[in-house]
């Protein structure tokens, strides 16, 4: 097994990240084009906790690197799953996501976790387990962890300036609407 680990600092609060996270991957983010398509399966609130748990499939358009396509196959497509808990009591966002294309050759587990820091500053921490399933082939199974763990480093960088634009995005719209709400109370007040 490898593990990818991660963190940093988000600029905004969490109320702002755990908002903006359900654009991730959506024309805010040029930087996740790869994501072709994000379905809701379930969403649901607890009415003891107040968490909100949302489950999701993921479509993506990746390629592999071809020597891995060559030892466990290829496809167009692949599948993420996704589980979210958001927990406004706590403020805790949670994300865990394993892969269901390639599951018999390969697992990634990943999971997120967005915590404030102060009212500004959220704490982002991300770690991927990754564990090839090739039986007792320790060099491949190196080989084929090693790669994919290299691959998640570059794709968690890219996701984190695509998921930074979208706050930014994000930001500027719901500041929009705000000043387009004030005015409006301002001219039924004056009327």
């Amino acid at each position: 097994m490898k593990v990818f680990e991660a963190s940093c600092t988000y600029n905004y609060s969490w109320e702002e990240i755990s908002t903006a996270q359900w654009r991730k991957y959506g024309s805010w983010n040029d930087k996740s084009t790869h994501v072709v398509a994000v379905d809701t399966l379930s969403r649901s609130v607890d009415p003891a906790t107040g968490i909100l748990r949302t489950e999701r499939l993921i479509t993506c358009r990746q390629a592999a690197p071809k020597w891995m396509t060559y030892l466990i196959g290829s496809e167009p497509t692949s599948h993420v799953y996704e589980t979210s808990h958001v927990d406004p009591g706590r403020k805790v966002l949670t994300m865990t996501s394993t892969n269901l294309t390639w599951s018999s050759a390969l697992s990634v587990r990943e999971t997120i976790v967005y915590r404030p820091l102060s009212p500004t500053k959220t704490e982002f921490q991300q770690d991927a387990k990754v564990v090839a399933l090739c039986g007792g082939w320790q060099k491949l199974k190196n080989k084929i962890e090693d790669a994919t763990v290299e691959r998640f480093s570059q794709n968690a960088q890219q996701g984190r300036e695509g998921f930074e634009h979208v706050l930014e995005m994000s930001r500027r719209v719901f500041g929009e609407e705000k000043q387009k709400e004030q005015m409006r109370r301002q001219i039924q007040q004056a009327a």
